[in-house]
């Protein structure tokens, strides 16, 4: 075991978890990664589309800000939305000024292209492989600083002082896994905690996200005490390959794809779905019509549709969205510039995640979160296709800046449970949160934190993880990988893009049922260096957690907004519904609440209105 000091720990080194190093660093903070992959190996890499920025004539922050809040169903929160809007040109241009390799027009202005639910080609890009430009971007500022990184240490815990209310609480800390040599390590931070560790998309079966992305992060700052916010709002992408789920870039249809069902037809108009926008409607919109149009027998095998995108011409393709070609011709044996590529919806992005205010900070002292384990809420209840990158960099800055010197404007977003509006009282089928099994517990259960100097409250926390680790491996249990798999399959069956009260109670005893047989889990492998089944077998129980919450909103929220559609509640019901979805894990068990959605700006306040594209 060895104790490492800085002034601000990141935990990840995707976008957010780089550029909120960088502004740590900027304010003279000593500050390092801890990451349990490679900074460019992070799932930022895999973005294609872009970043929305608002930066030519006759487009603006205000209409950006709009679209924003449009597309979010009304759910997003306007200060936050605002500072997304009002920082992203600047960032955009701070990242070409590093040096990123954007597309360019032919007289040198960087291109922007139309992106879903925008009203103005406001999605800057780097070819169809944005994302990886803006890791390898981030990652050479990180080096040229000379930051700190601690490679392939996996973070299982928070070290968090012990106050009953969450509130009082501080974060001194993390313990890190080193996979290379299975030790322990504890990280202080004299200053503040970053999570910046991505979403939880393994918890279901059909993703694009990485294997890596089990949302470690905000499960442990939930076991920590901070509430999780409208986690029932998963973005399931439109165009997925069917075979892996690997992504389609949104730009396909953005440069002017087209999508038909077996009949030839072009469903998103000929149907009614966006008489508008057709295929450039939001996100939620596509995705329901695709499914509407499989359950309706209109679609292909494998529950697929068909994007078509030979008309655009060899050049173009070749020029904007090389790598869908490959992409498509690797993965399903489909030549896109001789015929259409199959795409089925897949799940892609939590909306949801760990509540902080605009400048990144949750409830509990010393800690924050930037990027998509966090929710400011800017995406509310659907997030536009481009908002996610500037949401990295935005508030991944915001959030290294303030943990390393707390200067800045004040927030307007109130956290914690003294924001709570309204209790609420939801009908469960079944027991929730943790599971008692006496002392040998190996399960960290968020309320053993302990209290004293930080580096007392890191040794604690460091033994903790140390027992929990040698209960794991000296367990001759069952393997982590079958309770996973029930878990993905009742989530992809039960809570997907179409959801009703049935499924979700069914979702939640299902995951009660993995929580139960998680407790006779046990690691095989006896090798303390790379020993990736212990790692894998930690995460699992991270998704057991963010399943509960995710699927308890769902049943609770019995509306239909956003990407939150209830088969017996076909309307957005803003008299009743037009507020957050709050879960606490309050001495072993989530407790839901809501708190109220801020829709005063600026110099506005945006008036709910019926979403059509």
């Amino acid at each position: 075991m060895t104790l490492y000091e800085h002034d601000v720990i990141v935990v990840g080194a995707g976008g957010a978890g780089l550029r909120a190093a960088i502004a740590a660093n900027e304010e003279g903070a000593d500050v390092a990664l801890v990451t349990k992959l490679h900074p460019v190996r992070s799932h930022t890499g895999a973005a294609e589309g872009g970043i929305n920025a608002a930066l030519r004539d006759g487009d603006s922050w205000e209409d950006h800000a709009y679209d924003t809040m449009k597309g979010s169903d009304y759910l997003g929160d306007a200060p936050a939305v605002e500072t997304l809007c009002q920082d992203s040109p600047e960032e955009t241009i701070q990242l070409e000024h590093w040096g990123m390799a954007f597309s360019r027009e032919d007289d040198g202005r960087v291109s922007q292209r139309p992106f879903g639910g925008l009203s103005f080609p406001r999605t800057t890009y780097a070819g169809a492989e944005t994302g990886h430009h803006l890791l390898h971007t981030m990652y050479e500022q990180v080096v040229k600083r000379g930051i700190q990184v601690y490679d392939e240490q996996y973070v299982m815990d928070l070290a968090v002082t012990d106050h009953e209310d969450p509130e009082d609480r501080v974060c001194q800390g993390c313990i890190g896994y080193d996979i290379k040599t299975g030790q322990l390590n504890g990280f202080i931070a004299n200053n503040g905690v970053v999570i910046a560790t991505g979403g939880p998309g393994q918890m279901y079966a059909h993703t694009t996200n990485a294997v890596a992305q089990t949302g470690d992060g905000q499960a442990m700052a939930y076991r920590a005490g901070v509430p999780l916010q409208d986690m029932e709002f998963v973005q399931f992408h439109p165009t997925t390959l069917p075979s892996t789920g690997v992504l389609i870039s949104e730009g396909v249809r953005g440069e002017g794809g087209i999508l038909y069902n077996s009949n030839g037809e072009r469903f998103m108009f000929e149907y009614g779905y966006a008489n508008n926008d057709g295929e450039l409607a939001s996100r939620d919109v596509v995705a329901r019509a695709e499914v509407t149009e499989v359950n309706e027998g209109r679609g292909y095998e494998n529950d697929a549709v068909h994007l078509d995108m030979r008309h655009l011409g060899e050049e173009r393709i070749t020029d904007r969205l090389e790598n869908i070609i490959h992409l498509a011709t690797d993965f399903e044996g489909v030549d896109p510039l001789e015929e259409p590529m199959p795409v089925k919806p897949g799940q892609h992005y939590a909306m949801g995640g760990i509540e902080t205010d605009e400048n990144g900070e949750t409830c509990i002292d010393g800690l924050y979160a930037a990027g998509e384990c966090a929710c400011v809420s800017v995406h509310g209840a659907n997030r536009l296709g481009g908002n996610a990158l500037p949401e990295l960099i935005v508030f991944g800055a915001r959030a290294g800046r303030h943990a390393a010197s707390e200067d800045g404007a004040d927030a307007q977003i109130e956290t914690g449970s003294s924001a709570r509006t309204e209790t609420a009282d939801v009908d469960v089928p079944t027991e929730l949160g943790r599971v008692e099994t006496g002392s040998e517990d190996a399960v960290a259960d968020g309320g053993e934190l302990h209290s004293g100097s930080p580096k007392e409250v890191v040794n604690r926390a460091l033994e903790r993880q140390q027992e929990r680790v040698e209960t794991l491996m000296e367990t001759d249990g069952i393997n982590h990988a079958d309770v996973r798999s029930d878990l993905q399959e009742t989530m992809t069956e039960n809570v997907n893009v179409f959801r009703n009260e049935a499924g979700l109670k069914q979702a939640l005893k299902d995951i009660r049922a993995c929580r139960e047989r998680y407790q006779e889990v046990g690691v095989s492998d006896p090798s303390r260096t790379f020993n990736t089944d212990l790692m894998h077998t930690i995460e699992t129980r991270n998704l057991i957690d963010q399943a509960e919450v995710l699927t308890l909103g769902a049943l609770a929220r019995t509306e239909f907004r956003g990407a939150h559609w209830r088969q017996s509640h076909q309307e957005r019901k803003d008299e009743e519904w037009l507020k957050h979805t709050m879960v606490a894990w309050n001495d072993g068990a989530p407790e839901l609440y809501y708190t109220d959605v801020i829709l005063e700006g600026e110099s506005k306040e945006y008036e709910p209105k019926v979403r059509s594209y």
